[in-house]
């Protein structure tokens, strides 16, 4: 069975800076398609980056230009360097391979707060 598991959240003021990891097993991690969503209480559970097999990225618009997602094939993680964070970026982030109908990991949470 697939394994996703995420580490690195915590609280932190704004303008801080976080770095959250996936650890994939299971899985052909190299081949697979590895996103991060985010979501808060009451809503839908949104997209905030994804990484192809091949390195393409894409971000919302909301962390456009503050969050780097990555990846290591050879160690079969994921990475989240966020960066200049703001009190709505508070959220469970959470870990995704394969996309929507894919895999899912246990969640972190991510508070920023003064």
């Amino acid at each position: 069975q697939v394994q996703l598991v995420e580490s690195g959240g915590g609280v932190v003021q704004p303008g801080g800076s976080l770095r959250l990891s996936c650890a994939a097993s299971r899985i052909r991690f190299s081949v697979t398609t590895m996103a991060w969503y985010r979501q808060t209480p009451g809503k839908q559970r949104e997209l905030a980056a994804v990484i192809t097999s091949g390195g393409l990225t894409n971000y919302a618009d909301s962390v456009k230009g503050r969050f780097t997602i990555s990846r290591d094939n050879a160690e079969n993680r994921l990475y989240l360097q966020m960066n200049s964070l703001k009190s709505e970026d508070t959220a469970v982030y959470y870990c995704n391979a394969g996309g929507g109908s894919g895999f899912w990991g246990q969640g972190t949470q991510v508070t920023v707060s003064s």
